[in-house]
């Protein structure tokens, strides 16, 4: 018989494996949708006469493809699947560990620890693939016209080397900015354009996520099947019919389509300024722009609309896809018994 260690170690590798192949095939599906929404987001001005209605994605979508051909509906979908990997295993890995360390017992699990555990683990993980997310926002955004789009290596080589040296008329080289000299000597932080926004708005999402989805499995655990979140009949239930015959699997899903709403919405506006950080490099490439001046940009050319620009498509992409990974996640588990 396989330890209780073993098992663990399997149902990781397993589940990593099924979400992974699932959230890739979504990504696929919705990757034009996502282009769409970014180029909203970032304010690329080809495209902000399209922006806030949903006939403008219809538009945005065929300019694109008059731009790009078809294919570039799905620019940047190369490092959108190079990051799901990573960052689903080390997401889950890292929650699974610090769940255990901060709640060893049920008795435990409070909605601060829960909030806790999922926001460490969301930083951690964005941390490690953030390069591959503002590489694919940056691949996105390139809407110059077809065949002269940029690729992953050709963007790569782009963002290494922007803007940290500007020359003057005589030929002599102008460093008198102390952001310009800081990205000289670390070439590593331009690869983290936008990274402030990033944390901050991951620490609501990825919290906020994991906190929903456990406490509304719970919930619907025992309003829909007379159980507990564990799957195990409650006190006085034990021969009591559930409402509705669900599986199990149909109730993960809710409950993960659920935190995938709501944190996508308590998280959005922080997902817009990081956006337009992250393609600061194209507008103003020695110098990183700051949380400050990008909040009053934004709130200057667009009002508090804004930050909401896109929100409608980041559900589409999001509920589906956290409802699928939570399902997935808590399936296996319950699979190999954890």
């Amino acid at each position: 018989m396989p330890s209780s260690a073993e098992k663990q170690k399997r149902s990781r590798r397993e589940n990593r494996s099924w979400d992974n192949i699932l959230r890739s095939g979504l990504a696929g599906a919705i990757a034009p949708l996502d282009r769409v929404k970014i180029l909203f987001q970032a304010a690329n001005p080809e495209y902000q006469k399209y922006s806030g209605r949903w006939l403008g994605v219809v538009h945005a979508g065929k300019r694109i493809i008059k731009q790009q051909g078809f294919l570039g509906l799905f620019q940047g979908h190369s490092a959108t699947l190079l990051r799901i990997f990573p960052y689903a295993a080390i997401k889950y890995m890292a929650y699974d560990s610090l769940h255990m360390l901060i709640m060893p017992t049920p008795r435990d699990e409070t909605s601060a620890r829960l909030f806790l555990a999922g926001s460490l683990s969301g930083v951690l993980s964005v941390f490690v693939t953030y390069p591959l997310e503002l590489i694919r926002v940056r691949l996105a955004f390139d809407t110059r016209t077809y065949p002269h789009q940029k690729n992953l290596r050709t963007i790569i080589s782009t963002i290494y080397n922007e803007g940290t040296q500007t020359v003057a008329a005589d030929g002599q080289v102008n460093e008198t900015s102390k952001t310009s000299k800081l990205l000289n000597r670390m070439p590593i932080l331009k690869f983290y354009r936008g990274f402030s926004a990033t944390v901050l708005g991951m620490i609501p999402y990825a919290g906020t996520s994991f906190l929903v989805f456990g406490r509304c499995k719970s919930a619907l655990y025992y309003m829909l099947l007379h159980k507990g979140s564990d799957g195990k009949p409650l006190s006085g239930y034990e021969h009591a019919e559930p409402i509705w015959h669900l599986s199990r699997t149909a109730v993960d899903l809710t409950a993960g389509a659920l935190a995938g709403a709501i944190s996508q919405t308590a998280s959005y506006p922080l997902e817009v300024i990081r956006r337009r950080q992250q393609i600061g490099g194209v507008l103003k490439p020695s110098s990183i722009l700051t949380l400050r001046e990008t909040i009053q940009n934004i709130y200057k050319t667009q009002g508090l609309r804004g930050f909401y620009i896109g929100l409608a498509i980041g559900y589409i992409k999001v509920v589906p896809m956290t409802a699928i990974s939570f399902a997935v996640w808590s399936a296996m588990k319950r699979q190999l018994g954890i």
